[in-house]
């Protein structure tokens, strides 16, 4: 698979990134798909500030240790499976504070969890299941309060913490399950008490096109975490929709899009398999991107391959990025969009698996704080978090 890109158009604005508020001139970047680019190799430890958190294990929590929210208290975690368990565990310390389970189809209950907003500020939890697009609220103990629907979404995904009284979220298009009546996808601001709408936002396209693999009668997507339409950027946001062949900066101070990133050439030119372009970590400096390609192999039941890409604003460059953990005395590689965006503030959340960790200690592979933690480790132990935030 080829790509390239090109400078082409530098406009004025006030972009808000991933390490602060600050005036900036800022390039319309165009990203050729097709064509060719070196590699880079960076370690992730040099533009991310890297924190561990050691899960306590219990018999009570015993988690598979899937990073759904990150608070200045405490940090939520699930399991793979949809079993319903929401972990509650000490940001700082790991330790177990609670375990939360709802699930079920009762009013106050949620059928499983598909998504979790943590709002510290108003002391509630927003749990979220893609049936209906119910969103059950919880207070930090698990107690229920309310439950609510997005207004006139019959479902949205990319669901974030937008500010005290309001959720950000993307209403996708019905055009596969009602092609005769054609919703065009956008995104939502709507109340966290009722789900009243405060804003629509929309971003231009000529027409719908979304990553699906057909043969026969037979339909494949790709599974929700290979595509974010909505990636959280400082103070400000990133839009992507697979119909547009731009990325916009949507910024909540003056309600502008402002163009970032504009791939050529367009999806609506290419004949299948398509790729589209995806973002998924933005900092002052990279901007890391996938490339999802629309392809499946019916047979085996597998597809939707990706690659990752980075682009180098001091360098003006793009790179197949190579980012490893410098905690690792090996190279260890870091995949940067494999996991949920988090928030603002902490762009990666991965868990570590214990037997690699502890694997890597036998070796001598590890150091500083994550050898101190490896150390300690046991078979009956929980996952490692890994959370990592853009240098200030």
């Amino acid at each position: 698979m080829k790509r390239s890109f090109t400078i082409v158009v530098t406009i004025l604005f006030v972009m808000a990134g991933c390490g602060g508020n600050k005036q900036s001139t800022n390039e319309v970047i165009i990203v050729d798909v097709t064509k060719n680019y070196p590699e880079k190799e960076l370690i992730l430890q040099d533009f991310m500030d890297v924190e561990y958190i050691p899960l306590e294990a219990s018999d009570e929590f015993v988690t598979q240790g899937k990073v759904m929210a990150v608070g200045a208290e405490i940090i939520l975690v699930t399991n793979w499976i949809n079993d319903g368990n929401l972990f509650v565990f000490d940001r700082k310390t790991g330790k177990g504070l609670r375990k939360i389970n709802k699930k079920g189809q009762g009013g106050e209950e949620y059928v499983g969890i598909t998504e979790v907003v943590l709002d510290e500020a108003n002391k509630e939890i927003f749990v979220i299941a893609y049936t209906g697009s119910k969103i059950s609220v919880y207070d930090l103990d698990g107690n229920f309060k309310r439950s609510f629907k997005a207004e006139g979404a019959d479902s949205h995904v990319n669901t974030f913490n937008y500010d005290r009284k309001n959720l950000i979220s993307y209403v996708p298009d019905n055009s596969l399950e009602n092609p005769s009546n054609v919703i065009h996808p956008y995104y939502l601001i709507f109340s966290k008490q009722d789900g009243s709408i405060t804003r629509k936002i929309s971003i231009p396209f000529n027409e719908i096109k979304i990553p699906v693999a057909k043969e026969g009668e037979a339909l494949a997507l790709p599974v929700p975490t290979a595509v974010y339409q909505i990636i959280p950027d400082h103070a400000s946001w990133v839009l992507m929709d697979t119909s547009s062949d731009t990325m916009y900066h949507y910024l909540p101070d003056t309600n502008m899009t402002v163009p970032i990133i504009v791939r050529t050439p367009s999806v609506h030119t290419m004949d299948p398999p398509e790729l589209f372009l995806i973002p998924s970590v933005f900092t002052d400096r990279y901007y890391f991107m996938s490339l999802l390609k629309a392809e499946f192999n019916f047979a085996i039941g597998k597809g939707f391959p990706s690659s990752e890409l980075m682009y180098d604003k001091l360098e003006n460059s793009l790179f197949i990025p190579k980012i490893y953990n410098g905690d690792y005395t090996c190279k260890r590689e870091v995949d940067m969009t494999s996991r949920r965006p988090l928030d603002h503030e902490f762009a990666v959340g991965q868990s570590l698996q214990v037997h690699e960790l502890v694997e890597a200690y036998g070796k001598g592979q590890l150091k500083g704080k994550l050898k101190e933690i490896a150390a300690k480790l046991d078979e009956e132990s929980n996952p490692v978090i890994m959370l990592a935030k853009c240098k200030k």
